[in-house]
This record gives C-alpha cells, sequence and structure tokens, in this order.
C-alpha cells in the first residue's frame, strides 16, 4: 500500500488529539521526540483500499515561534524537514469557536510551503454562539482544502480520510511576503540552503540560534548575514503578527457572521464580572471547593461501608472454607487486606476527579487560573504556574510534566519544586485515615461535616505552603524577570456527561491498576516480613505469653502481636523508632513510613496488613483496628495529636518515587530532585515534630 506521511498541527485544546483518536483508533504508539521529554505520539491510518499513512499528533502551540519546550517542539519539526524527509500533508486543526485566534497559526503553517489541509473543528459550538461560516467562500480566499469535522464524536473523519488521498496544490506565501521585509537576508538563505519558501528563509533568519538543524559555522553565518543587514527580529516579528491579523481580520469579514454571538458574549462578559471578581471570585472558589470536599465525605460514606462489608463477607467465606494454617492467612492478611486498602477509597476519588472534570468541561477552571494569576506574582510564579498546580490535584507527574508550557526556566522550575506539595489523589486514602482517627464525625448547623472541613483545610494548607516555598525559592535562585500570562476564556458550556464518565474512568483505573499493583506487592512482601523472623527470636517470643487468666481467642492475639514485634518487619521499624519517637510514631508507623517512600497511598495498605496479622476478627476494617489500637498504659494510641503529627508528615513529604523520577527527567538531572527530597522531607519532620510536641 501507498504509505503517506501526516502531521496533525494546532492550538491547544483546537481537538488534535481527539482527532488523531479517531484517525488511528488502537495503533498508535507513545515515545519522546529526539532530545526532549515531550511525549511523541505516532499511530497509522488506513485512509483507503491502496493508502495508508503514518499519523504524528505534534504538540499543541499558538504559533511557530517557540517560546516553551512544547512550541520548540513543533518548531523543531518543521524547520527539519529541510534536511530530513518532510511530511506529505499538515492538517491545520483549527476551533471554529475561536476562529480568529486559530487561524494566525494556519497562515504561518501556509505561508512555510508545506500541502495543508484545513480541519474545521466544533462548528457546532460556533453556531451555537452564532458564528456562521461560509465554507465554499473561506476555500477560496485560503486556498486550501477545508474538511468540515467534530473532533469529539468522529463527524468528518472520512471526509478529512478521502481529503488526504488527494493531491494538495500548495500556493506560497500568500498571507505575509517575506522577501518584501528582507529581501537580501531571504535570497542569500534561500540559496545557501536550497529553501523553496521565503517565509522558511525568514524563519532561519530570526530562529538560527534555536534550531537544531544548522550546524554552529552555518548559525555564524546567519547571524554575520543578519547583522550586516541590521535585521531586527523582535520588531519585525512583532509587525508580522500584526500584518497577519489584518490579513486574517479581511478573511473573517468575508466568510463569517457573528452578529447573533453579541447577546452570548454580552452575558458571558457580566458573568465573569462577577466570577472574576477580585473579591466574590475567591469567595465563590472557597465556596466551591467547601462543596467539593463536603461531597466527598458525605457521598462516599455509604459506598465505602458497603466496600468494607463486601471484604468482611469474603473473609469469613475464606476463614470458613480453608483450613487454619499459612495459605489462609496469606490470602487474608496479605492479599484481601492489601486490596482492600485500594478499593476502598475508589468512591472518594470518583467524586474528586468527577467535580474536577465538571469544572474543567464548564469553563470555570479557566477563570480560576485567570484569579490565581494575581496571587502567584509575589512568589515567583503566574499563571501558567496554576495548571500544573490545579493538576497536581490529580498527580504530581502530568502536572509537572505540564510545566513545559511555562516560558522562562526559573518560573518552570519553581513550579516543579512546588507542586508535589498541592495535595494529590493519593493522599486521600491517608487523609481519610487520619482524618477520621483526629476529627469525630459530627456535624455543624446540622449540615456541614467537620471531617469535610480538615479534608479542605489540609488541601489549603499544602497549597499555602507551595506558595511559602516557591517564595524562599524566589528569593534564593535570585535574579529579576517579568513573564504575562494571556489567555482566552473558553465560552461557558454544560460539562458533556460522556466526557465527565471517561475521565473518571481513566482515572480510577489508573489508581486502581497501577498504584493497586505497587500496594499489592508491598502488602504481600510486607505479611511474609510481618509473619516470619529469626527462628529463635520467634520462639522466645511466643513463650514469653502465659495462658494464666487468658482465654484462647486472648492467648492468640497476645502471641501474634508478640511475634508481629520479633519478625524481620517488626525489627525493621524498632531499629528505626528512635529516630521518629520524637514524632509521636512507634515501630509500626515506621514500617509504613518506609514503604510509603514507593508511594503515599502504600500507606493504607501497609497498616492493613500490619494490624490484620493475628487479629481473629477478620472483618474489622483498618479504620477500625487503628481506632482500636491501645498503648503501654491502656489509652487510644491514635490521638489527635499523634494523627495530627502523621497527617501534616503525609502532607508535606516527598513519598512518591514517580514523582523523583519524573523531576530528575524534566530538570536533566539529579539536583534538584534532591534538593526537593531534602527540603520537603525536612518540613515534614519538623512540622510533624512541632505539632505533636505541642498537643501530645
Amino acid at each position: 500500500m501507498k504509505r503517506l506521511k501526516v502531521a496533525l498541527i494546532g492550538n491547544p485544546n483546537a481537538g488534535k488529539s481527539s482527532l488523531f483518536n479517531y484517525l488511528t483508533g488502537l495503533n498508535q504508539k507513545i515515545g519522546n521526540f529526539p532530545g526532549v521529554t515531550v511525549d511523541k505520539k505516532t499511530g497509522v491510518s488506513v485512509l483507503s483500499s491502496t493508502v495508508q499513512a503514518d499519523i504524528i499528533d505534534l504538540p499543541g502551540t499558538y504559533s511557530i515561534y517557540p517560546r516553551s519546550v512544547d512550541e520548540q517542539v513543533v518548531f523543531d519539526y518543521l524547520t527539519e524537514t529541510l534536511r530530513n524527509e518532510t511530511p506529505d500533508i499538515l492538517v491545520v486543526v483549527v476551533d471554529a469557536s475561536n476562529f480568529k485566534r486559530n487561524l494566525l497559526l494556519f497562515t504561518q503553517v501556509k505561508d512555510l510551503g508545506f500541502p495543508v489541509i484545513l480541519a474545521l473543528n466544533m462548528l457546532d459550538l460556533a453556531k451555537k454562539d452564532g458564528l456562521e461560516f461560509d465554507l465554499l467562500a473561506l476555500q477560496r480566499e485560503l486556498n486550501v482544502p477545508i474538511v468540515e469535522i467534530n473532533a469529539r464524536n468522529g463527524k468528518g473523519v472520512d471526509a478529512l480520510k478521502a481529503a488526504l488521498v488527494c493531491p494538495v496544490h500548495v500556493v506560497p506565501d500568500i498571507f505575509y511576503k517575506s522577501s518584501e521585509v528582507a529581501g537580501p537576508v531571504v535570497s542569500y538563505i534561500r540559496s545557501r540552503f536550497k529553501i523553496k519558501s521565503d517565509y522558511m528563509a525568514l524563519l532561519l533568519a530570526h530562529q538560527h540560534q534555536k534550531t537544531t538543524i544548522l550546524t554552529d559555522d552555518e548559525k555564524k553565518d546567519i547571524s554575520e548575514l543578519v547583522a550586516k543587514h541590521h535585521l531586527q527580529s523582535n520588531s519585525l516579528q512583532y509587525r508580522e503578527t500584526l500584518m497577519r491579523y489584518e490579513a486574517i481580520h479581511n478573511v473573517i469579514h468575508k466568510v463569517m457572521s457573528e452578529d447573533a454571538r453579541q447577546t452570548k458574549v454580552r452575558w458571558s462578559k457580566n458573568l465573569d464580572k462577577i466570577i472574576t471578581h477580585k473579591v466574590w471570585g475567591y469567595l465563590i472558589f472557597l465556596v466551591i471547593l467547601f462543596l467539593i470536599f463536603q461531597s466527598i465525605f458525605a457521598w462516599s460514606e455509604l459506598p465505602m461501608e458497603w466496600i468494607e462489608l463486601g471484604f468482611g463477607a469474603l473473609k469469613g467465606v475464606i476463614t470458613n472454607l480453608l483450613p487454619s494454617g499459612y495459605l489462609r492467612d496469606f490470602i487474608i492478611e496479605g492479599i484481601l487486606s492489601g486490596l482492600q486498602g485500594v478499593l476502598i477509597f475508589i468512591p472518594q476519588i470518583a467524586f474528586l476527579f468527577a467535580f474536577i472534570a465538571i469544572l474543567e468541561e464548564s469553563g470555570y477552571m479557566s477563570r480560576v487560573m485567570f484569579m490565581m494569576d494575581k496571587i502567584m506574582r509575589p512568589f515567583g510564579l503566574s499563571g501558567r504556574s496554576v495548571v500544573p498546580l490545579i493538576s497536581g490535584v490529580a498527580c504530581a507527574v502530568p502536572a509537572i510534566m505540564a510545566t513545559r508550557s511555562i516560558e522562562t526556566w526559573k518560573e518552570r522550575l519553581i513550579t516543579i519544586m512546588v507542586t508535589p506539595l498541592i495535595s494529590c489523589s493519593a493522599r486521600i486514602p491517608v487523609f481519610t485515615v487520619l482524618i477520621g482517627l483526629m476529627i469525630p464525625d459530627t456535624k455543624i448547623l446540622g449540615i456541614f461535616n467537620l471531617q469535610g472541613l480538615a479534608l479542605m483545610a489540609f488541601y489549603l494548607l499544602g497549597f499555602f505552603m507551595a506558595l511559602v516555598s516557591a517564595w524562599f525559592l524566589h528569593k534564593w535562585m535570585g535574579g529579576n524577570f517579568k513573564t504575562y500570562f494571556i489567555m482566552e476564556f473558553p465560552t461557558y458550556k454544560l460539562p458533556r456527561f460522556k466526557n465527565v464518565a471517561t475521565s473518571i474512568i481513566e482515572k480510577v483505573k489508573t489508581f486502581t491498576f497501577e498504584a493497586g499493583k505497587i500496594i499489592i506487592a508491598i502488602s504481600i512482601i510486607l505479611w511474609v516480613l510481618a509473619t516470619f523472623g529469626p527462628k529463635d527470636d520467634m520462639q522466645k517470643a511466643e513463650d514469653s505469653i502465659s495462658k494464666n487468666n487468658l482465654s484462647t481467642e486472648a492467648y492468640e492475639n497476645e502471641v501474634a502481636s508478640a511475634k508481629l514485634e520479633a519478625s524481620y518487619a517488626g525489627q525493621f521499624g524498632k531499629f528505626i523508632e528512635p529516630g521518629i519517637r520524637p514524632l509521636g510514631y512507634d515501630w509500626k508507623i515506621g514500617i509504613a513510613l518506609i514503604t510509603s517512600f514507593a508511594a503515599r497511598e502504600v500507606f493504607v495498605g501497609t497498616m492493613a496488613t500490619i494490624y490484620s496479622v493475628g487479629n481473629t476478627d477478620d472483618e474489622l476494617s483498618v479504620r477500625e483496628s487503628m481506632k482500636n489500637q491501645k498503648d503501654e498504659n491502656g489509652n487510644m494510641f491514635y490521638t489527635s495529636a499523634r494523627a495530627g503529627s502523621l497527617l501534616l508528615f503525609y502532607l508535606f513529604a516527598l513519598q512518591c518515587m514517580s514523582t523523583i523520577a519524573v523531576v530528575y527527567r524534566e530538570t536533566k538531572g539529579w539536583k534538584w530532585p534532591i534538593i526537593q527530597f531534602v527540603y520537603m522531607s525536612f518540613l515534614a519532620y519538623a512540622s510533624s515534630f512541632i505539632f505533636y510536641q505541642l498537643f501530645k
């Protein structure tokens, strides 16, 4: 079959990745672009019975002049075509509801001399906003094939495939006459590098120091040429943008009507005045957060109880089916206890991601980013940092990768260093258990859940500490810089149930299978370490318990507790106990702290395994087991002081190997991951120490 090379290019959120999924289906590969950590998505699409296409999904970009890592990748791909294989066709995906802004990138790509097809996406949303397009007139004005698509439901994908099979006529430089702006420079570069497009030659003149295709001698040659002809790149790029928007305005005037949009625009602006108000906007955001965390505790309580009852019943069935021995203990204490520690928190995680998806789908999250930009500035951050920080509520790994859109290295590095302080979904299981031990399940005014208020407070505390840490890093790193956060608000719209449901399912699947594998594996290892130990020590532990005045059940529990302390896990916990005793922790908590450095949520699985070893009541959940623990004086072990100390430790400590790995990858070295691990560990230890010593 004939094989084409097709690249998809477009603004962020234009629907490019959705189109890629419809074109390629399951025939996808994800790797990295050469020399950078930006994801490279490629796939194969069958266009017809005789033609296949290799599809590449380029990162979203607003312009081909790079200002971030993602945009640099697009620039490199377009300029490397001078020396390497050229794509047969570039598909520029344009969001019809933001037509004017999206068209800037299209005009740049078109002037580079590539065969281009314009995929006009989201026409349904544009029509709801009152925008009407004359597609035939638009095709004549732009001199390219235009295909109407809907990337959300796949409409128009077959028409696009048909268009990709047909030859595309190339009309060079129809929007910006590069030779009129810098004729001698353009002519020399075209001749020297055998370039067909004037605009590609001008692009090399502007960006020759950033491109990867030129040798040092070639860069020096162009630098001398630019200096000789006094080419002012910054002012020329500014003038170019103005001229392109002037050309775009002329096109829009001929092909688009937007009279009906004005009512909706006025309504949206009036609502934005309230939503982004310097006082009411923040109050509304806090109320929304308050309601979210109230709902997480209130609505998830019943399904969590069902899961607990289900596991209790399952453990009871296995107890009755299997004879007592290591096999039964392994299944109940090693596997099922670990699995329960994963699945019981799915309702809370599902509700959290449902609310996040609804806020994003409705357009509200963009307003939050705009508001928070004002708060971020004094701390060395900007509105661009809000995207990773908000993403950190889900998981720090993709949040840190999202910092690639930040222009300056210092601002990006500070964002990377403080993002793990934002409480991620992995902390929810830990917070739930510990808040349940520390805060009574009572109602305020008969409506509001006190535990929900505590959960919100810890999330806000993590955000506050992220800002404080950013301020210290900003002062320590020094240097003055100023960036601008410019964004276009999306229109308000009702969230699509399908998109929200898909987001919930994907996130729950990721938590269950990715975190679950780690939790269960560590639970099994812990069961082995907590069940077995040095033979002499285990025998001494059993002999140390007298049967006098003890029932059979009480005697077995005492023996199991003594054996746990004498096991390999117990001995390791005893070894580290002196270092954590000032925080109020014992050797059992010490084991959980160490295993949690694989992933924070392992804490619950670890505690479930430790407290289930030798526990004759198989229906007890980890929360009940921890609540029933007594200290050496017979008092409740998990006091408010001890539970609060643990909460602070898990709030601030960097207990995630995946986060450390992604910081190493993004910063290209071990320096910053080590600094991050050390400062967050110190913050966790110091805050836990102070809290416990004050309130014990």
